[in-house]
């Protein structure tokens, strides 16, 4: 293995593993887009927890449940696909050397490739199965609500059902980027140097949407409105 075939995939597994916790250790500047969203999810179950009807919240997580149902599904697809190219070994390997634009490598190397990308969509679906179950939590909790006319209780529930939900929605956070991961790590079949510009560029894409997309300035701007309300 050259040297650049090493420093690639280290610079892969620093992006990985390095960017949720960046994200979060981050200070505080309002442009972060999953804590905005943490927040309105949070004033979404205290409003919830003052509805005498929660038939809409209800259906509302019912979507977000089909939602990590689908992506979880398209991984395991995905997963299937490529073990089974995996599997195949030397005939897969002399499909791919027949296309141009792949680079020729050891069988060795090709294994370790094909196998970083299952890696990465593999922790996506336990990302996404995980979540799937956190939700069904905060659904019972959801429909557990009971007929509350203390404002302290609705608010300490409303509390202890966002305790659920927001985790649950950042591990399909988490399971999403997986795929931008996945992708970047099948730059690697194209060659180091592209391995590592195809990593640094799903890690400026990442970043850009959490801090400056259009998406990022609305959500930011729907946390000021509660707030404002919240006053």
């Amino acid at each position: 293995m050259s040297p650049l075939e090493i420093i690639a995939p280290l610079i892969f597994l620093v992006c990985w593993l390095v960017y949720e916790p960046m994200m979060r250790l981050r200070p505080g500047s309002g442009g972060e887009l999953n804590a905005n969203l943490t927040h309105i999810r949070s004033a979404w179950m205290h409003n919830m927890s003052h509805r005498e009807n929660r038939f809409i919240d209800s259906q509302l997580m019912g979507h977000v449940i089909n939602s990590a149902s689908f992506f979880a599904s398209s991984n395991l697809i995905l997963i299937a696909a490529l073990t089974g190219a995996l599997v195949g070994g030397q005939r897969t390997l002399n499909t791919l050397h027949g296309l141009p634009w792949i680079e020729r490598t050891e069988p060795f190397l090709f294994e370790l490739k094909m196998a970083l990308i299952v890696l990465a969509l593999a922790r996506g679906l336990l990302d996404f199965i995980w979540t799937i179950r956190q939700l069904n939590y905060c659904l019972a909790a959801i429909g557990a609500a009971p007929m509350i006319t203390s404002a302290e209780q609705a608010v300490a529930y409303g509390q202890a059902t966002a305790s659920i939900l927001n985790p649950a929605l950042s591990t399909f956070s988490s399971g999403v980027r997986g795929y931008y991961f996945a992708l970047a790590a099948a730059g690697w079949l194209l060659g180091p140097l592209v391995f590592i510009g195809v990593t640094l560029s799903c890690m400026a894409l990442l970043v850009w949407r959490q801090l400056g997309s259009p998406a990022a300035k609305g959500v930011r701007r729907v946390r000021d409105l509660l707030d404002a309300v919240g006053e």
